[in-house]
C-alpha cells in the first residue's frame, strides 16, 4: 500500500508554492509556443470564400508568407500581450486547479487516480484565469492577424479598444473564453495527471523527460477538444463592432452558413505542432519550480 502511494499524484500543494510555480510554467509555455500560436490565430481567422484560394494553404505557407513580409519576428508580433498576462494567468490556473482539488478530490480519489472529480477541479480553474486571459486573448488575436501597422504594440491596441469600446470591447469573448478553458483544463489536468502516474518509477519520482512527456500529451488533449470553441473565439475577438450581435452563437450560425463545420477545426495542425512543446515546456517549469521551493 506505501508503494502505491508513492507513484501516485502528489496531492495537495500549498496555494502559494502552487501559483508561483504556475506562472512559471506560464513563461515557459509562451517563450516556446507563440510562433505557432501566431500561425494558428492567422489560419482561424482569415477569410475564405468558396471557390477561391485561401490567404494560407498550409501552416507552413502561413509561416513562410509571415517571415518573408515580416521578417521572423513577425511569428512573435503580439507576444507582448500574453507573456505578462500569461504568467499572472497560468500562476491563477494553476491555483484555480489546487483549488478545485480540495473541493472535488478528496486524498483517496486523487491517489486512486479518479479521473471525473480530477477533471472537475481543472474545470474550476477557469474562473480564475479568464478575467485575465480574456483581454490578453482580445488584444493577442487583434495584434497577430493585422497586417497594417494600426497599433503600435500590444499597450498600444488595449488603449485604443478601450478608448473606442471601453471595457466591453477590451473584455469581447469572455464567456466563450471561459467556455473553451473550462472544457479545455478538465481535459488538461485529468490528462496531465494520469500520464505522470504512468510515467512514475518505482520510487514515484517522475524523471524530465517523463514531465515532458505528460506535459505535451496534456496539451495535446487539451486542444483537441477545445479547438472548435477556439476558433469561434478567435472570430469574435477580431471582428468589427456589430458584425456578430449575439456573439459566439452568431459566429456559429455564420460559419456554419458560409464555410461549414471544417472550419472550427481550421488551424489544428499548428496547435497540435506547438501543444505538446509549449505544454511540455509548462509543466517541466511548473515542476523544476515546486521542487526548488520544496527543496
Amino acid at each position: 500500500a506505501e508503494e502505491e502511494i508513492k507513484v501516485a499524484p502528489s496531492g495537495q500543494k500549498g496555494f502559494i508554492e502552487t501559483t508561483i510555480a504556475g506562472g512559471v510554467g506560464g513563461a515557459c509555455l509562451v517563450l516556446s509556443g507563440h510562433p505557432l500560436d501566431t500561425i494558428k490565430v492567422r489560419m482561424q481567422t482569415m477569410k475564405v470564400v468558396k471557390g477561391e484560394i485561401p490567404m494560407y494553404t498550409s501552416a507552413f505557407d502561413c509561416a513562410r508568407k509571415t517571415v518573408q513580409k515580416e521578417g521572423f519576428f513577425g511569428l512573435y508580433k503580439g507576444v507582448t500581450a500574453p507573456l505578462p498576462a500569461v504568467t499572472p494567468m497560468y500562476a491563477l490556473c494553476f491555483f484555480g486547479y489546487e483549488f478545485g482539488k480540495r473541493i472535488f478530490t478528496t486524498e483517496e480519489s486523487y491517489k486512486e487516480l479518479h479521473l471525473l472529480p480530477i477533471a472537475a477541479a481543472g474545470a474550476t480553474s477557469a474562473i480564475f484565469s479568464t478575467p485575465i486571459q480574456a483581454p490578453q486573448e482580445r488584444v493577442k488575436c487583434v495584434m497577430q492577424v493585422q497586417q497594417t501597422a494600426k497599433y503600435s504594440g500590444s499597450v498600444d491596441c488595449a488603449r485604443t479598444l478601450l478608448k473606442e469600446g471601453g471595457m466591453t470591447s477590451l473584455y469581447r469573448g469572455f464567456w466563450s473564453t471561459m467556455a473553451r478553458d473550462g472544457l479545455a483544463s478538465a481535459f488538461y489536468f485529468s490528462t496531465y495527471e494520469f500520464c505522470k502516474n504512468k510515467f512514475a518509477g518505482d520510487d514515484g519520482s517522475v524523471s524530465p523527460i517523463g514531465t515532458l512527456t505528460a506535459g505535451g500529451i496534456a496539451g495535446m488533449f487539451n486542444w483537441l477538444f477545445a479547438i472548435p470553441l477556439d476558433t469561434l473565439k478567435s472570430k469574435l475577438q477580431v471582428a468589427p463592432d456589430g458584425v456578430y450581435p449575439n456573439g459566439i452563437r452568431s459566429v456559429f450560425v455564420d460559419v456554419m452558413k458560409t464555410e461549414g463545420p471544417g472550419a472550427l477545426f481550421r488551424g489544428l495542425g499548428p496547435i497540435m505542432l506547438r501543444a505538446f512543446p509549449a505544454n511540455a515546456a509548462c509543466f517541466l517549469g511548473y515542476e523544476t519550480a515546486i521542487k526548488i521551493i520544496y527543496w
